[in-house]
C-alpha cells in the first residue's frame, strides 16, 4: 500500500525490504535525482503514540547505518532524504506521508 501511494505521487520504487546485518530498509525510492529511503511504520492503535512516536533515536540511527551501506554499494552517492509513510490503519486515506524525518 505504502510503494502505491508513492508511485501514484511520482516516486520510482527501487527497492523493497532491503535486508542487511545492520538493519532494514523498507523502500528505497527515486524522487527525481534524490534517492528515498522510507520507513514504513503502521500502528493500529494511538496507546502509544501512534506511528511516528515508533520512530525512536535508534531505529533512526539503524536506518542511516542500513542506508550507508546501501549507498556503498553504489558507484557515486546521489542526494538524499529519508521519508516515512505512517499508517494508523490499513486504509489507504489514511496515509501520511513525512519527508525528511532523519537529520543527517
Amino acid at each position: 500500500m505504502a510503494a502505491e501511494f508513492l508511485v501514484r505521487h511520482g516516486l520510482a520504487i527501487v527497492e523493497r525490504n532491503w535486508r542487511r546485518r545492520c538493519g532494514e530498509l523498507d523502500l528505497v525510492a527515486r524522487d527525481g535525482g534524490t534517492l528515498v529511503f522510507v520507513e514504513v511504520r503502521l500502528r493500529r492503535g494511538g496507546d502509544f503514540g501512534g506511528a511516528a512516536a515508533s520512530i525512536t533515536a535508534g531505529k533512526r540511527a539503524r536506518l542511516v547505518n542500513a542506508a550507508n551501506l546501501y549507498l556503498a554499494g553504489l558507484p557515486r552517492t546521489p542526494p538524499c532524504r529519508f521519508d516515512a509513510i505512517l499508517l494508523d490503519a490499513l486504509d489507504p486515506a489514511r496515509i501520511e506521508w513525512l519527508r525528511d524525518v532523519v537529520a543527517v
